[in-house]
């Protein structure tokens, strides 16, 4: 967001003292992927398959997984108890009645001392399989959150430092028949103070978060989720845990490691090509050679072509072109066409080892970031293209949706990303305070066609550079785009969120004469590590260094512009808490609205689940406490005020549920003015300025019950904004303003074609689906109809109701009844309000 919020650029209050200790000031791990060799087999008509697939093996590798219950015990041995594997200690904790809710009232002050205390996870296991038989034998930990030492069978095996590595430790030697691995935590924030401690020759800003969030210091010292310190929206719950999937791996001869699929459409030949990429690990001594074929029956195409594996660790590239003959249909956003994918099954036969069998699906779609000159304006464009189709992203920015990561299921993924389908959005940017998410979130992006816009995860600070914390990184970034290149959903990669505007705009208040010291660091991380590894990496999509950017004007300036936020160049982030919200004059008429919102609280039923009675009043130490923004409270009371008068009943009770409801109306009607200001900006320039081409608002989702920018509260249930989403992102939108004395009237299109419309007033009754008819004796403005704890959502909410009667359909997400429904359903409309 952006810096005159300052919820990223506030100033810090003084440092506290570092905790003494005897630890290093790195602990080094041995990172998968660090000085891979990279052996690169290139075979030209090859075709191959994308996506994290499954494997089916004659001979083939013995897998063991080590998830399920593991000994969990603190620094000193009082506390003890079983954890869950993946997990982390505060929901262990937690599920075994030793805490309440973590979110509950005041319980992320009053936890604070499980992230201080040094937590260890062990267990023993059986070794499966006969020793003697393999020649290699690798403990594998997909995540660990976050500094660690392993060992097994009292041998350490190496440390971990960053929660977004994959870790690969060889126990070919010193696995048993029966072993005991430990994994031994150390503070997340005691780590982090350490580490700045010990970089002495100058300071990294920013040392703390301001007192408001009531986090902790130095997140920018530990490659861990940022927002676990706290951020303006959230909790700070800095966890330790094996947040991920950990495994025993025994083979022999070789074993592929990362396996992906991208595509490109030559316009040359007007043919689409594949590219797939296969990483192995090679034990064998010697050369192995094979035969790979491939079949994607769809397409009537099976190949067969020879290949070779070289010793040591290395890829294999191939390249295909598809037949032009064949009827390919690509992949296209929500909204614009379908999300089409082919199955396909790829085999490795080799004449050592055993035989790999991949299927998974290939989806077909190019994308281009388009910055040109622009007729009658100064300055570039920045617009993306899908499949050669200019397309306008509308949509909102992603936060991770759980403090504790073991919580995110696939239905939470699910409800939340099909909630942003269903109001019409094709586009979510995975914002860089948080983690690069889990496979599921992608895949279902895949699924609905929700394009991704992906932040590397560093936001709102400067970062040390340091040769230990860049090779984190590029063994950080070198995993996550092998991971995730194969996902159609994905459009862009960019390096950071906010920190080229911290350094612009000097949030910070870094002296003049030291600047050069810390854009030579930004360059060093950004460009010459993570840009440098993501251009070899992945060729098919677009990077940028920071959002918001000037593209390639910020290139062109040496990767920092003068000021980011130029409404004729890049992104711009925009944030206004002073101005009347309905004045769409205030707003800037920029090339792509990456970041804007406002707050609004969420419903009680929401806020009644983690608070007491006393806390129910918009001044209470509860209320104060759980807003993480300065001021925000009362920023809203004051957007309020200029429309609507502040309710005054004398029911304390009342008076706070009719303020929440004032607050989500003035939330969605805030939003609306200005989503519907840069969606009719996109086909006009006026005064050089316009063209607007995105408009994604903060925030699509809470990572707690409390007042956000949100449109989706924690749990899933939407907000006004969310049902006013549903119109502002229709596919093809009326929009009406006053300038001057003189009316405007935009019809916005998304579509391809010209069509001619009919409106039509018809409700057909499901069994699954329930028919509510509202009736009204008055115009009843901005009704709003909640059904407390019953989880689903309205067909519409938050309307202005005109006619006598009006029936909306409710979609249940778990069983209920009419019954239930009559029982729970609460009907506010602005005249309700006293």
């Amino acid at each position: 967001m952006a810096g005159r919020r300052r919820r990223r650029g506030a100033a810090a209050p003084p440092e506290p003292p570092a905790r003494s200790g005897r630890r290093p000031c790195r602990l080094s791990g041995r990172r998968a992927g660090a000085a891979m060799g990279r052996a690169a087999l290139l075979l030209l008509l090859l075709v191959a398959t994308a996506g994290r697939a499954g494997v089916s093996a004659a001979g083939g590798p013995e897998v063991h997984s080590l998830r399920g219950s593991w000994r969990l015990g603190n620094g000193n041995g009082s506390v003890v108890l079983r954890g869950e594997v993946p997990g982390c200690v505060h929901t262990a904790l937690h599920r075994r009645g030793l805490i309440q809710d973590p979110y509950y009232r005041f319980n992320d002050v009053m936890y604070r001392w499980i992230s201080l205390d040094n937590w260890t996870y062990s267990r023993t296991f059986k070794t499966p399989f006969d020793i003697r038989k393999w020649q290699k034998v690798n403990l594998v930990f997909e995540g660990v959150d976050t500094v660690a030492q392993i060992l097994i069978n009292n041998i350490t095996l190496g440390r971990t430092d960053n929660m977004f590595n994959r870790y690969s430790f060889d126990i070919t030697s010193v696995i048993k028949e029966v072993n005991f691995v430990e994994v031994r935590f150390l503070s997340a924030v005691s780590y982090a103070a350490e580490q700045s401690r010990c970089h002495k020759a100058y300071s990294i800003p920013p040392a703390c978060p301001p007192p408001v969030q009531k986090g902790e210091c130095h997140a920018n010292f530990i490659r861990k989720e940022q927002c676990s310190f706290s951020w303006d929206w959230g909790p700070s719950f800095p966890t330790q845990g094996i947040w991920k999937d950990v495994r025993i791996e025994a083979y022999n001869h070789y074993h592929l490691i990362y396996f992906s699929l991208t595509s490109f459409f030559v316009k040359s030949a007007q043919q689409w090509s594949l590219e797939i990429e296969s990483i192995f690990d090679v034990v064998s001594s010697k050369p192995i050679a094979g035969l790979v074929t491939v079949n994607i029956p769809k397409l009537q195409m099976q190949q067969t072509f020879s290949v070779k594996l070289q010793p040591g660790e290395g890829s294999i590239v191939l390249l295909v072109n598809i037949n032009k003959s064949s009827a390919v249909e690509a992949w296209w956003p929500n909204g614009h066409g379908k999300q089409t994918g082919y199955n396909m099954t790829t085999t490795f036969i080799m004449e050592a080892g055993y035989q790999i069998e991949k299927f998974s699906k290939a989806y077909f779609r190019t994308v281009e970031l388009v910055q040109e000159p622009i007729p009658g304006s100064p300055g570039l464009s920045f617009y993306f293209k899908i499949n050669g189709r200019p397309i306008f992203l509308k949509g909102s920015n992603w936060i991770p949706a759980d403090s504790f990561q073991d919580r995110v299921t696939y239905d939470t993924l699910w409800l939340l990303l099909k909630s942003a389908a269903d109001a019409n959005m094709n586009a979510l940017r995975v914002w860089g305070g948080g983690v690069y998410e889990q496979d599921e979130f992608y895949n279902i992006c895949d699924e609905i066609g929700i394009m991704i816009w992906q932040d590397f995860m560093f936001a709102c600070a400067l970062y040390p550079t340091d040769q230990n914390y860049l090779e984190s990184v590029r063994a950080e970034v070198s995993h996550q785009v092998r991971r995730l290149k194969s996902h159609p959903s994905i459009i862009l990669w960019s390096g950071n969120n906010e920190n080229e505007a911290a350094i612009a705009s000097n949030w910070f208040s870094i002296p003049y004469a030291d600047r050069e010291v810390y854009i030579k660091d930004y360059v060093l991380l950004y460009v010459k590590n993570i840009r440098e590894i993501v251009l070899t990496e992945d060729k098919s999509r677009p990077f940028i260094a920071s959002s918001p950017t000037n593209g390639l004007e910020s290139v062109k300036e040496g990767w920092l512009s003068q000021n980011p936020y130029d409404t004729h160049y890049g992104d711009t982030h925009f944030y206004d808490y002073s101005n009347d919200c309905w004045n769409w004059t205030v707003y800037p008429k920029t090339r792509f609205a990456s970041e804007y919102g406002f707050q609004s609280w969420p419903s009680f039923s929401t806020i009644k689940k983690v608070s007491s009675t006393e806390d129910w009043s918009y001044t209470s130490n509860f209320s104060l406490h759980r807003q993480h923004h300065e001021n925000g409270n009362d920023q809203m009371l004051q957007q309020i005020g200029h429309h609507f008068k502040l309710p005054q009943s004398t029911d304390p009770i009342k008076k706070f549920k009719d303020t929440i409801y004032l607050t989500q109306v003035m939330q969605a009607q805030c939003i609306k003015t200005e989503t519907e200001f840069y969606r009719f900006s996109q086909s006009e320039i006026i005064k050089g300025e316009g063209h607007t081409m995105g408009a994604l608002y903060w925030q699509l989702n809470d990572i707690w019950q409390a007042p956000s920018w949100a449109s989706l509260e924690y749990g899933g249930k939407w907000k006004l904004l969310h049902y006013f989403a549903q119109n502002f992102f229709a596919p093809l939108l009326p929009v009406a303003y006053e300038d001057k004395g003189v009316l405007y009237i935009y019809g916005v299109s998304d579509l391809h074609a010209d069509r001619k419309l009919t409106l039509r007033a018809s409700v057909s009754q499901r069994d699954d689906v329930y028919i509510f008819v509202l009736q009204t004796t008055a115009i009843a403005p901005f009704v709003s109809l909640d059904v407390g704890r019953i989880k689903g959502r309205f067909s519409d909410n938050g309307f202005l109701m005109t006619e006598k009667k009006k029936v909306v359909v409710f979609y249940p997400w778990e069983p209920t009844s009419v019954e239930e429904l009559e029982e729970s359903l609460t009907l506010t409309s602005l005249v309700d309000v006293v």
